[in-house]
């Protein structure tokens, strides 16, 4: 299964959660993240590092903009806001079956994982946190995984 987590600038949200679900180390599974506005080759928010860091999860980012080749590959794309869901359907026309907030795949919820940008660390944290468990429901909820993480 090929995941494509897409957020604003490809800085804190879609980098945190490719490396989440990329230190799982699952097989049959393939993570790229990228941003609907970003600059390609920029780093990863110092504190969204930090909390990858204190969190022993490996991270090696540049950020990268949404790009059609990708959208193409990947078979689940997952947004951190009903905005950028609606963006990428809007642009790109294959985009619409495969195209969800990460909280509507997980559990057919309505909402949006918090921005980070700009916050104190434990702003950060508290992303990091969201999407864990965001992460950690997907898996399980898709059989992913089963209830012990294998």
């Amino acid at each position: 299964m090929n995941i494509y987590f897409v957020c604003t600038g490809n800085t804190c949200r879609s980098p945190m959660a490719e490396a989440i679900l990329k230190h799982k180390n699952l097989p049959d599974i393939s993570v790229k993240s990228a941003g609907i506005y970003a600059m390609d080759g920029g780093e990863m928010s110092p504190h969204a590092q930090a909390i990858l860091t204190a969190e022993n999860i490996s991270h090696q980012h540049k950020s990268k903009q949404l790009k059609e080749e990708d959208i193409a590959w990947a078979d689940v794309i997952l947004t951190m806001t009903r905005a950028h869901k609606q963006m990428i359907i809007d642009a790109f026309d294959d985009a619409g079956g495969k195209t969800f907030t990460l909280k509507e795949y997980v559990n057919a919820t309505d909402g949006d994982v918090s921005d980070p940008f700009g916050g104190t660390i434990h702003t950060y944290s508290a992303t990091f946190e969201q999407l864990r468990q965001l992460i950690d429901a997907l898996l399980l909820e898709r059989g992913l995984v089963d209830e012990k993480g294998v």
